[in-house]
């Protein structure tokens, strides 16, 4: 298996890619924040399988955490991130400072309306600014045929494929389903602040998101009482939800009894906190999304 190389500059970052350019490869990018586990992986070995060359960057973007957030806190592990990346088949990581993306004298954002300030974004004003802002850097410098984003943050990926196509940017926007782990947790880094309890516990918001799915599956087709079903299930754990919605497209709330093409398009979103860790998760309403791919035996979540 090849080196792994490490870039920390932009500079340098161009530099080892421009060779792949110069001929024409096909370049993969996988923007994260780091601590990555085997939601990641999926989306780095995805990405080696459709690209000759896979970036991989490693990120906590400052700009989208609120002062309240857990900036400080975030878990950061670069040998291990180095490690898994080199493993699901990356040729690059790159790894810069606040600084080297956010030089002295920036004053440049990018928001994208309407989506980044509808769900989440009503809970975290700004966040989906620093996403974009960030995410357009990185599309930017990496120039990549394709770049990959996961499905647990499905308003993320709304968010950058709308501005991915506003702005024409000459990258696909692939969106990879959600890794779960047995208990069906979504895998996420922030699980790591979760005990082991902790984690049994929070494999209630899938169970909820599932028993919205059965319940439509069974003839429900209001949306409230849809909802309903969900709320009863969370309500088995110390949940403090912020929101269980039922979205269309264009991540508006649906309401009443929905039709055929409104079910088929409606995504199930969930935030809230267990035991001061704050979850997201989502879902089709029409079951059939590939998650049921909990990670190998040891793989970090």
């Amino acid at each position: 298996m090849p080196a792994l190389q490490t870039v920390t500059t932009p500079a340098e970052l161009r530099s080892a890619l421009a060779e792949a350019h110069r001929q024409g490869q096909s370049v993969g990018l996988v923007p994260t924040m780091g601590f990555l586990h085997e939601g990641h992986a999926t989306l780095i070995r995805r990405s080696a399988a459709e690209n000759a060359l896979t970036v991989v960057s490693v990120f906590v973007n400052p700009t989208q955490f609120a002062p309240t957030e857990d900036l400080a806190a975030y878990p950061r592990d670069l040998a291990r991130d180095q490690t898994v990346a080199q493993e699901a088949g990356a040729a690059l990581l790159f790894h810069p400072q606040p600084q080297d993306m956010y030089p002295p004298g920036h004053a440049t954002s990018v928001s994208v309306a309407g989506l980044s300030t509808r769900v989440e974004g009503a809970s975290r004003p700004g966040h989906f600014d620093g996403v974009a802002t960030v995410v357009l850097k990185l599309l930017n410098l990496v120039q990549p045929t394709r770049a990959y984003f996961g499905e647990k943050d499905w308003q993320q990926l709304a968010v950058v494929r709308r501005m991915a196509a506003d702005l024409f940017l000459n990258t696909e926007v692939v969106g990879v389903p959600t890794v779960r782990a047995q208990s069906g947790l979504a895998l996420s880094s922030r699980n790591s602040y979760l005990s082991a309890e902790g984690q049994v516990q929070a494999s209630v918001v899938s169970r909820a998101l599932r028993t919205v799915q059965a319940a439509y599956v069974g003839g429900e087709q209001d949306a409230q009482a849809l909802l309903a079903a969900g709320h009863a299930v969370l309500a088995q754990e110390p949940v403090h939800l912020d929101y269980l919605h039922l979205l269309d497209a264009e991540l508006q709330p649906l309401q009443g009894q929905l039709t055929p093409q409104q079910a088929a398009q409606a995504r199930l979103v969930f935030a809230g906190r267990l035991h001061a860790v704050r979850l997201i998760d989502n879902m089709p309403l029409v079951p059939g999304e590939q998650v049921e791919q909990g990670p190998p035996p040891g793989a970090p979540l």
